[in-house]
Formats: C-alpha cells, structure tokens, sequence
C-alpha cells in the first residue's frame, strides 16, 4: 500500500467517525438558514415597546422590522420581564434583546452591543402641578421610583448617594412606577428622558418632567448579542442594515414618530 492511499484511508476514515476539523458556528447563516430572528423585549417600557390592546407596538418594533427586512428574515417578538432577559441571551434561549439596554462598560465585557437606538441618559419626572422639586437635586431626602435591574437604577443609586441620601423604590416595570407616582406614593421616577418625555407628552395632566429633566453623564440605548465569535456577523449585518436605515432617512422619520424630533446617533457597534 502506498503512503498516499494510507492517508487517504485515514482522512476518510476520520470523516466517517465525525473527526473531521468542526466547522465553527455562524449565527447570522443560522438565523437565515431557519428564515427567523428569535428576540426578546419587555412590552411595558414606551414609547419603545408596548401593547396596544394586546398588539405589540413601539418605536424598537418598528426600527427591528426594518432591520430584519434588510437582513431577509421574519422577527419573532417575545415579551420577556427585563430581569430574565440578560441572562436568558446567555443561555441561548433567543438571538438577541431588542428592548433598550443602555450600555455600560460593565456591560460592554460581556455583551455585543449594536450601534445605539436612542439617548438612554437618565432623567426625572414628578407629578403635574408639583412646584416643591424642579431640579435634579431637590430628590435629596425623596422617595423615587425606577425599574428594578436596570442602569438607570445604579446611575440614581450614586447621584442619591451625592445628596445625602434618597429613597429608592424599585418596580417590575415603568408602568408600576407611574402609577405609584400619580397616587402620591412616590415623589419622582427616574428613567431614560425619551421613555419619560413620552410620558409626559401623552399624559400632561398628570406627569411633568424636572427642569433639567437629566442628570449624570450621557448615555445611550442600544441592543445586546451574546459576545462571540459566532455572533460577529450578526452584529455586523444588523450595524450595515441600521447604516443604510440612517442614510435613506428611515431611522429620522421613526425617531420623529415615537419621540416627536430627530437625535443622530453614532453608527458604531460597541
């Protein structure tokens, strides 16, 4: 037998016993192979993401629909409470989070992020007609509600600590947190200033925000991958799809939809 046909023979027989050098894994031929993007959002959290007598609807919806048309497939849209999202994108149990998840170096070391969707700095809100607090600083010895897990939370945890102190209430979502603040239970809620700022532009009578509204160093909301390998060309698909979406003025005319102007945003992916 010659040497050439011993190593043909082995190379075969490494094939048939499933030896052969494994092909790495791609999510973006994954996700277009099954014709689908599996997200997940909480749709309590407007103006990005809402129900409107049971149909899912929002400045984020309408943004992915763009991006999953450019990059050929259908998104499935889940309702995930925003505690369980985070560590169910690390388990694989979806393809990425499209509600806002406001970056953060912590954040950066473990996630992918897309290029940013929104101004995520975070802001304050109390009810109309409160003339007792108009700056930032006149929490100080307050109790203010915001959603339990997110960077708004930690980022008001600091700016209290600088106060002398605030009481902060955590809440399960938004919706909880405004409706404590227009009983009177709650003295202010802080959040990101485009959730606010709808807020405040579709229930005037009730809400108003402070003045300045924000506080802290600016941020911004994007949407998280998983950080691999696997998952860079899916990051990139989605940074070329919200380019084009910036360049043809898709982006601007959902922006002025759900928010009621236009903020340009950086194109990178973080």
């Amino acid at each position: 037998m010659t040497v050439r046909a011993t190593l043909k023979g082995a190379v075969f027989g490494l094939a048939a016993l499933g030896m052969a050098t494994p092909v790495l894994a791609d999510q973006l031929e994954d996700i277009k192979a099954a014709g689908k993007i599996i997200t997940a959002t909480d749709m309590h959290y407007a103006p990005f993401d809402m129900l409107n007598n049971g149909t899912y609807e929002g400045m984020t919806k309408d943004l992915f629909d763009e991006v999953a048309k450019e990059i050929g497939v259908e998104p499935v849209y889940q309702d995930i409470p925003w505690t369980a999202e985070l560590p169910g994108l690390e388990v694989g149990k979806f393809d990425i989070i499209i509600a806002p998840v406001t970056v953060t170096p912590e954040r950066q070391e473990r996630y992918t992020f897309t290029p940013p969707i929104a101004d995520a700095t975070v802001s304050l809100v109390k009810s109309a007609g409160n003339d007792d607090m108009t700056a930032p600083e006149d929490i100080a010895g307050k109790t203010v509600g915001v959603q339990q897990g997110t960077a708004q939370f930690r980022l008001l945890q600091a700016y209290g600590e600088t106060l002398g102190g605030v009481t902060v209430k955590e809440y399960g979502t938004t919706d909880e947190a405004y409706a404590d603040l227009a009983t009177g239970r709650l003295d202010a809620v802080a959040g990101s200033l485009p959730n606010l700022t709808y807020l405040v532009k579709t229930r005037p009578e009730n809400f108003a925000l402070f003045e300045p509204a924000q506080f802290g160093e600016p941020t911004y909301f994007a949407w998280a991958l998983r950080k691999e390998e696997a998952s860079e060309s899916f990051a990139k698909a989605i940074e070329d799809a919200i380019a084009k979406m910036t360049e043809d003025g898709r982006v601007q005319a959902i922006q002025e939809k759900w928010l009621g102007s236009y903020n340009e945003l950086p194109l990178s992916s973080y």
